[in-house]
């Protein structure tokens, strides 16, 4: 009878540790949502190197919190603290009220040491070395008019910045909100961990959700704001840029960056020296560990850290929403500032712009791109723009670094 009492009691305390007593309603929308995630990861393919980890960290956190628990201190007595197994020579100890109490200390979970590469700014910068030695700038050097149309797709994150504001919150959470147009995950991060760090996971997820979207969000966007005409425009091939022009170009850009930028060195400058050691054509095994083990690991490690913030009861909240809203009109502004500048450019060069490209201004590399060339292939099929959108695409990535130094300036 006792072996039955005992085995009812093991069941017991099984279902209650389990994720069916502890876990609320909010935790299971959360998983639901992370397997929409997966689905559009797997089945569609949007960015899935991003989107897979994302939707797999936020799965786990919901179904066992504890993978992102805090490192936790306990004041214990001698005598608990040898019940509990523990040795007491292995602790600092604090007296209080005339009795000695033992810093019992708790490691936390697994994300949440992961998590502190995000939390510092550290995994950002390490993303942007990799994108920098896996871009190349010589669509950008061979048409220096693209830079105008990365720094249009930046208009909408000061229009989000304002108008974040002017809806309540305060300054550094717009900025940090504001950032999410710039369609930069590693931007987005670099930007709140600076600014406003208890935002850093809904910004986060939004930043690399919206990166993922990216062929469902632009398209629409794009024809509406362009005509069959404009969307058919060819244009000229791009003339050949040499070695030396595109290893003066990193060291150029981040001299100036740096001297009238400093709050953007840290993202601009690695993104920079990815590129040089691209370029420079001398430190080849340093280039292709950046472009892949170094970027496949953090991106590893970011992605289900980031996923992994999006804890249910913290996520599902009125202001989380409205940030997760802000950060798509943000995003849908960016892409639309660039296609109307496009067009601007397409009316001063009578006809020789294809408007589409400019929605490449968005640093969401390639796949902004890609998407400016399907849609001026389904208008007119002889039409290549990938390589002329490649040029505001890149733009992008370092105008979305400019942006954030602006920001963290101004507001920290």
């Amino acid at each position: 009878m006792d072996i039955f009492n005992q085995l009812g009691e093991i069941i017991v305390n099984l279902f209650r540790d389990s994720g069916l007593c502890s876990l609320s309603w909010e935790n299971y929308v959360m998983i639901a949502i992370s397997f929409i995630l997966m689905f559009l990861a797997i089945k569609k393919q949007y960015e899935p190197l991003l989107l897979l980890p994302i939707a797999f960290g936020m799965m786990l956190v919901n179904i066992f919190p504890g993978i992102m628990g805090n490192p936790s201190t306990t004041l214990m007595t001698e005598q608990q603290v040898i019940a509990a197994g523990f040795d007491p020579s292995s602790y600092t100890t604090t007296v209080f009220e005339g009795v000695t109490y033992y810093n019992v200390t708790q490691n936390g979970g697994l994300f949440y040491y992961l998590y502190q590469g995000v939390h510092l700014g550290i995994f950002p910068p390490l993303i942007f070395l990799g994108i920098g030695a896996m871009t190349d700038f010589g669509p950008l050097i061979a048409n220096p008019k693209s830079f105008i149309l990365g720094a249009a797709a930046q208009i909408g994150i000061f229009i989000t910045f304002i108008g974040a504001i002017l809806l309540g919150f305060m300054p550094k959470e717009a900025g940090s909100i504001a950032i999410i147009g710039g369609a930069d995950g590693p931007t987005a991060i670099f930007v709140t961990s600076q600014l406003s760090p208890e935002l850093l996971g809904p910004i986060a997820v939004a930043a690399y959700s919206y990166m993922a979207l990216v062929p469902i969000i632009q398209p629409p966007i794009m024809k509406l704001l362009t005509t069959k005409k404009e969307r058919s425009i060819v244009m000229e091939q791009l003339r050949p840029v040499s070695k030396l022009e595109k290893i003066l170009f990193p060291i150029v850009v981040v001299v100036l960056v740096a001297i009238l930028l400093p709050d953007a060195a840290p993202l601009v400058g690695m993104l920079m020296l990815g590129n040089l050691f691209k370029e420079s054509g001398v430190v080849e095994r340093i280039a292709k560990t950046a472009q892949n083990e170094l970027m496949n690991i953090v991106t590893i490690f970011l992605g289900v850290t980031v996923g992994a913030t999006a804890s249910g009861t913290l996520f599902l909240t009125p202001k989380t929403l409205g940030i997760i809203a802000l950060g798509l009109i943000a995003f849908c502004l960016g892409t639309a500032c660039g296609v109307l500048f496009g067009k601007i450019m397409c009316w001063a060069t009578h006809g020789k712009v294809n408007p589409l490209i400019g929605s490449a201004g968005v640093s969401a590399v390639p796949m902004a791109a890609r998407i400016s060339q399907k849609v001026g292939q389904e208008e007119n099929p002889a039409n290549f723009l990938l390589m002329h959108a490649m040029g505001p695409n890149v733009a992008g990535v370092i105008g979305s670094a400019v942006a954030a130094g602006v920001l963290i300036s101004v507001l920290k």
